[in-house]
């Protein structure tokens, strides 16, 4: 079995492509990795409080480690601080980290591209599924979630703070992929077969906020691709989840 910390963003994906690698035994994870904006104590991307992120891993079991990046980090800071980390996994014998990325060939690329140059191996237990079935796999298997950030140039305020279900899924533009693989929505998972009890919380104001990313921004943040930076320059929905 091998050792494996695993990449937890605190939504669907994430949490189904975790629940897969536990079933299957190949992989001994025993430890979540969460990247977190330390300026304003928010899930890195899903703006979502830390407390909720606290509040999952205690309900999930697994030992959390955050790696903190500020509001304004450069490309050379943001790597300087994913290798030390990296490298500091590797000292402890960790050989794979598992992340649940479905279809983006350029991420895919850079992550196993910083990966091999300390030595670990990336794992993707969803890769090139179809993303109706993971979708479908996920609500089957029991899981629910919530919409906390929308892009807002392909979805309305009416998006964000939504439970996934049916009829959400009914309801998405044609353009949008049902698990918002190209950016277009982000989710917290607050039940589900990983969960030892439902994460308690309220919902709270929906906030419209732009982002405008210069180059270096956008060569540091690893959690987007060139198809997304296309509408990056633009405005996201984010509905504020509080622990309750």
């Amino acid at each position: 079995m091998h050792k494996a910390y695993f990449n937890w963003s605190t939504g669907k994906d994430s949490a189904l492509a975790l629940y897969k690698t536990l079933q299957h035994k190949t992989y001994k994870i025993d430890l979540l990795v969460t990247t977190i904006n330390k300026d304003f104590n928010r899930v890195s991307m899903h703006g979502l409080r830390n407390e909720l992120l606290y509040a999952q891993v205690k309900s999930i079991g697994i030992p959390l480690k955050t790696i903190a990046f500020s509001a304004k980090v450069t490309m050379d800071d943001y790597s300087e601080i994913m290798e030390e980390n990296m490298s500091s996994l590797v000292l402890e014998n960790y050989t794979h980290s598992v992340f649940g990325d479905i279809f983006l060939e350029d991420l895919k690329k850079y992550r196993d591209t910083k990966l091999t140059q300390v030595g670990i191996k990336g794992v993707y237990p969803l890769w090139k599924k179809d993303t109706k079935h993971i979708i479908n796999e996920f609500l089957n298997l029991g899981f629910k979630a919530i919409t906390v950030c929308v892009n807002a140039t392909l979805l309305g305020k009416e998006f964000v703070g939504r439970i996934i279900d049916e009829q959400f899924l009914e309801e998405l533009p044609e353009s949008v992929d049902v698990c918002g693989e190209n950016g277009e929505f982000h989710t917290f998972v607050f039940d589900g077969p990983l969960f030892s009890k439902p994460i308690p919380f309220k919902i709270g104001e929906k906030v419209l906020r732009s982002y405008t990313l210069n180059e270096n921004d956008k060569d540091s943040n690893h959690n987007s691709t060139d198809q997304e930076m296309k509408s990056f320059n633009t405005y996201f929905w984010y509905c504020d989840l509080a622990l309750e």
